[in-house]
């Protein structure tokens, strides 16, 4: 009789254990979400040696006359950076559409 009560437990104790497991990965998988930016919240901080702020550093190419405005600010949000690769393909495609065009004649 009593192994026949922890037989029928067995189940409730392996759907705990995959319930606990599947807490786990949805908490990490949100940390993650957030470290690429694509979950809103703490944006990651920016790095010391990172490309663009060695870029405006005064002595880092010699440039004196370094002017950050004349360089495009790439989009932060997952959205814009999508709508930016979307027509930077599409304008790929067009020229690759005209050369071709041009070659067949």
């Amino acid at each position: 009789m009593r192994e026949r009560r922890i037989g029928r437990q067995g189940g409730w104790v392996g759907l705990i254990v995959i319930l606990l497991a599947l807490v786990i990965v949805a908490m990490l998988a949100k940390d993650a979400l957030k470290q690429y930016g694509l979950m809103p919240g703490a944006a990651p901080p920016m790095q010391a040696g990172s490309p663009g702020e060695r870029a405006r550093a005064p002595a880092a190419s010699g440039l004196e006359a370094f002017d950050p405005g004349t360089v495009q600010v790439a989009p932060t949000a997952p959205m814009d950076r999508a709508r930016g690769l979307e027509e930077s393909v599409r304008q790929q495609a067009s020229e690759r559409a005209a050369r071709s065009l041009d070659a067949g004649k």
